[in-house]
């Protein structure tokens, strides 16, 4: 029986915590942000929870295989 491949785009964005919550990194950071208040630059920092919808499917996604 083959083995279920790690989606690799899915891997780079998302890991597991060791409750098998999935996380991410919150969009909107990466350039532009001179414009931003740093209240809200502040709140951007670190990661979140991936919504419930989502979860499932990137737990199917990354097989078993987070960082």
């Amino acid at each position: 029986m083959p083995k279920q491949k790690t989606h690799k785009g899915t891997k780079k964005r998302f890991r597991l915590s060791a409750k098998g919550k999935a996380l991410h990194r919150q969009s909107g950071t990466s350039h532009l942000a001179g414009r931003m208040s740093q209240k809200r630059k502040r709140n951007l920092r670190g990661t979140t929870v991936t919504a419930d919808a989502s979860a499932k499917a990137v737990r199917a996604a990354l097989a078993g295989n987070s960082y």
